[in-house]
């Protein structure tokens, strides 16, 4: 990794025609003799859980009232959605008419 001698930014690579450069964005350049390779390691990939319509018999059940048919029980599971020093976030289904709401901590 190169940065730029006139500002100290990370210079990227830059083709004008048949010509291999490193550029900054302050307008200085340099001509690479060498091939120009950038690569990018990106770790701990977020897995996204997904919620069918088969996988609620084994989502826990709570008393909480349904806020569009009344019903007393509901599915419910907890999420962080917000700054890590906040509370989470808790989410509820209907098990008679589906309605999901949330609650926040």
């Amino acid at each position: 990794m190169l940065f730029c001698p006139e500002c100290g930014r990370i210079m990227m690579p830059k083709e004008e025609g048949k010509k291999r450069m490193l550029a900054c964005n302050c307008g200085y350049s340099k001509v690479e003799k060498q091939d120009i390779l950038m690569k990018e390691n990106v770790k701990g990939k977020k897995k996204l859980e997904v919620i069918d319509e088969k996988s609620q018999d084994v989502m826990p059940k709570t008393d909480a009232e349904c806020p569009k048919c009344g019903q007393g029980i509901a599915f419910f599971w907890s999420q962080q959605t917000r700054a890590s020093d906040e509370a989470e976030t808790q989410f509820f289904e209907c098990v008679k008419c589906k309605h999901r709401w949330r609650a926040y901590g």
